[in-house]
């Protein structure tokens, strides 16, 4: 009888240590499903725009893209050919690379004259890490409760895209 109770002792408190493991084994993402902390320099190189200037009561997608990588122009081309699609959208697009190149990329893309268009450079360098990036660009969409909808690792097509800002979060 001793035994069998060390058995199951043993086994609840093995089973506690791996969930504990697994859930800490997540990429913070998928930990906490919200909007992370923002915290982007914006091309004025004075002002920064974080979580708290996100407009309430709106899907976001946050696209951390390099303004030199073909696939994140293209992809940034495209959804500007479908605008209009995005008026209810924020579109918050964080580099990691040098301000200059940031404001390259904003003067031939002219983003400043979309209001629903927020471009920065993560100097803390949290996104990456945040998302466990591996291709750029990353697009991550939120519910307009900030919930997480999904991550995508790349480039993808408009009508995904869109398709994606419809859905309801994952953790509702």
């Amino acid at each position: 009888m001793q035994k069998l109770i060390l058995v199951i002792t043993l086994f609840f408190f093995s089973s506690s240590i791996f969930a504990q493991q697994d859930s800490t084994s997540l990429p913070p993402y998928k930990r906490f499903p919200t909007v992370p902390p923002l915290k982007l320099l914006e091309t004025d190189s004075v002002s920064f725009f974080t979580k708290a200037d996100l407009k309430k009561n709106r899907p976001v997608m946050i696209m951390l893209f390099n303004p030199e990588c073909s696939h994140c122009q293209h992809e940034t081309e495209e959804i500007l050919k479908h605008i209009d699609d995005f008026k209810k959208v924020q579109i918050v697009m964080a580099t990691m690379m040098p301000m200059e190149m940031l404001r390259t990329f904003n003067t031939k893309y002219d983003l400043e004259k979309f209001r629903n268009i927020t471009t920065g450079k993560d100097v803390d360098n949290t996104l990456p890490s945040f998302y466990h990036i591996s291709n750029l660009p990353t697009l991550a969409f939120y519910d307009k409760k900030g919930k997480l909808i999904d991550i995508s690792d790349g480039s993808m097509p408009v009508d995904q895209v869109l398709e994606k800002l419809s859905q309801k979060s994952v953790n509702p």
